[in-house]
């Protein structure tokens, strides 16, 4: 069964747009010296356990146009399916500007209790209002115990929230806003 939702009204949110890259990810622009390291550039330590994997990915909008101006974050447990403390296991990507890829390097997260493993992914492009939340699930993991994907009202949408494995350890994740193949976004 659904829940009903109570909401309250919207209230303002900084738009994402063409400046969102410099204030947020200004070395992945070419903007050095601000910060040694954009926030979110390493989600961990490079000796941390676990199985080294790369997610790709775009968002397109719903007319099938990549974009090439967002921010995507990822929270994340780490291969144990712990969270860590301090920012251990955020990522925050921007859009190539000539293609629109996004591409994170991490660890495979373990199953955190009662759930399959995933990553938390949050969207910010021009056009979104407030940031939009989803999840990525891995292909090939037992999703048949996790709460989300066996709560959907729509069933035949679960694949929108799941990475293609395309081998070598990298999964794809495309991300659709609106229209045929819209992303399951959940109401946080």
């Amino acid at each position: 069964m659904v829940q009903q939702l109570g909401y309250l009204p919207e209230s303002a949110s900084q738009t994402a747009g063409p400046y969102v890259h410099i204030g947020c990810t200004p070395n992945f622009v070419g903007i050095h010296g601000i910060y040694a390291e954009d926030l979110g550039a390493t989600p961990f330590p490079e000796d941390a356990p676990g199985q080294r994997i790369t997610l790709t990915g775009v968002v397109r909008d719903g007319l099938g146009k990549t974009l090439n101006d967002v921010m995507v974050e990822f929270w994340q447990a780490d291969a144990q399916g712990r969270y860590g403390p301090g920012a251990q296991g955020f990522a925050r990507r921007a859009s190539n500007f000539e293609t629109g890829e996004w591409e994170l390097k991490t660890i495979k997260p373990g199953a955190v209790a009662g759930m399959a493993p995933h990553i938390g992914v949050w969207v910010v492009a021009r056009g979104i209002n407030i940031g939009l939340q989803t999840r990525l699930y891995f292909e090939g993991d037992d999703h048949s115990k996790d709460p989300l994907l066996t709560r959907l009202e729509h069933q035949n949408r679960r694949d929108t929230l799941i990475a293609r494995d395309t081998g070598n350890g990298t999964y794809r994740f495309d991300i659709c806003l609106q229209g045929d193949g819209e992303t399951v976004f959940l109401d946080m």
